[in-house]
């Protein structure tokens, strides 16, 4: 029996890096609007300022792929620790347009951060291996979210941002000085190959290689709809679970984050790491979104609430680990980073588009109309995995 490679000392403490690394990021996304509001800032300005993070992170992650195809993750891993502790430190002392600054700054230290370390760990691992590999990232990723509010809470009720700034601060030197003696994993730069990649070959280089990709572009699209879902229950959560009989938004966000952990460990084993298309599974993921959307827009009380959470929580947790591995045996070797950092930009296009496609919905309709043409495009989503239940790299 092969020993389980994902469990490996080594890669326990590249997920410890990233429980640091997004620790960060959870406590922010609650100080950051809490004390901008306090400096007088509009909801549209702090919309943006958030939003800056996950437009900067999705704009820069072909390019990480690139990069660390070039030279490394070694190299990358270390420059990117010291700017993110900058930018960190940022929020200590900068007024509103700091936080712009750094917002940015830090998306793109994320979108070199995960895709330094998503790779890293395929290369590392084999096959059968992946999906569990990125499922277990994944879950380390999302492991902030669930203590990160709280931490949050409890600093600004202490001494707001006095008590904030020591917390940051330390929080950053903690995550570069445990990520500079983190010891990569030995992936190399691929230079021969990446003459083959597409940012060689121009813009119809990258047309030619991405229209004979169909998976790729298939599992992008259903990564794209899929997220809007997720970002629209990630924004207006806050504001909708208000509307529903004794329901509470920080139970909801508790019972989502909860399921999500539980899920993508329970399952880490079980995803599937064959390189093979499996339709079904891929669909009942999109129709669990799907139903998920729909209990929520038609929720009376909390049972049906906490339901929702449970279900679309089960559907995020199964559904990017599943597509990332499958992709990381289809794709060509030669150009595969740059390509998993285009799939995954897909994946922050859509959380970004959940809660900027959807607000003028909610705002003209209602957010239980929100809800259920969310509901819609995951069905649609389910649609076009039955519409591609066999599919070859071109």
């Amino acid at each position: 029996m092969k020993a389980n490679r994902a469990l490996a000392a080594p890669l326990l403490r590249l997920y410890a890096l990233t429980l640091l690394f997004f620790s960060a990021n959870a406590i922010l996304n609650v100080i950051v609007p809490l004390q901008s509001a306090t400096l007088g800032a509009s909801n549209g300005r702090i919309g943006a300022m958030m939003g800056a993070y996950m437009l900067a992170c999705m704009c820069f992650r072909p390019w990480a792929g690139h990069l660390i195809h070039k030279h490394g993750p070694a190299a990358v891993l270390r420059f990117l620790l010291v700017v993110n502790g900058l930018a960190l430190a940022m929020y200590a002392f900068a007024g509103l347009s700091g936080y712009t600054v750094a917002r940015v700054i830090q998306g793109a230290c994320t979108a070199f951060f995960s895709m330094t370390l998503q790779i890293g760990i395929m290369d590392a691992l084999p096959e059968e291996q992946r999906a569990q590999g990125v499922s277990l990232y994944s879950l380390f990723t999302y492991m902030p979210t669930v203590f990160g509010p709280l931490i949050a809470i409890a600093l600004w009720q202490a001494g707001g941002m006095d008590v904030f700034a020591a917390v940051i601060i330390g929080v950053a030197m903690a995550t570069a000085i445990f990520g500079w003696s983190v010891p990569t994993l030995a992936v190399r730069p691929q230079e021969d190959a990446a003459a083959a990649a597409p940012e060689r070959q121009g813009v119809r280089g990258w047309q030619r290689q991405l229209t004979a990709q169909r998976p790729l572009v298939v599992c992008s699209l259903l990564m794209l709809i899929v997220s809007v879902v997720f970002g629209a229950v990630a924004t207006f959560i806050p504001l909708y679970a208000k509307q529903v009989p004794h329901g509470q938004a920080g139970v909801y966000l508790t019972v989502q984050a909860a399921v999500i952990v539980a899920v993508r460990f329970a399952f880490r084993k079980r995803l599937p790491s064959d390189g093979k298309w499996h339709p079904r599974f891929v669909g009942g993921i999109c129709l669990l979104a799907a139903a998920g959307a729909m209990m929520l827009s038609q929720a009376q009380g909390p049972a049906a609430l906490y339901a929702a959470a449970a279900m679309i929580g089960t559907a995020q947790a199964l559904l990017y680990p599943t597509l990332v591995a499958y992709l990381t045996f289809v794709v060509p070797r030669a150009s595969r980073n740059v390509w998993i950092g285009l799939f995954i930009a897909t994946a922050d296009l859509g959380v970004s588009m959940g809660g900027m496609a959807m607000g003028p919905v909610a705002d003209r309709l209602s957010y239980s109309a929100m809800y259920l043409a969310s509901a819609g495009l995951a069905a649609g989503a389910a649609c076009l995995v039955a519409m591609n239940r066999s599919m070859r790299a071109g």
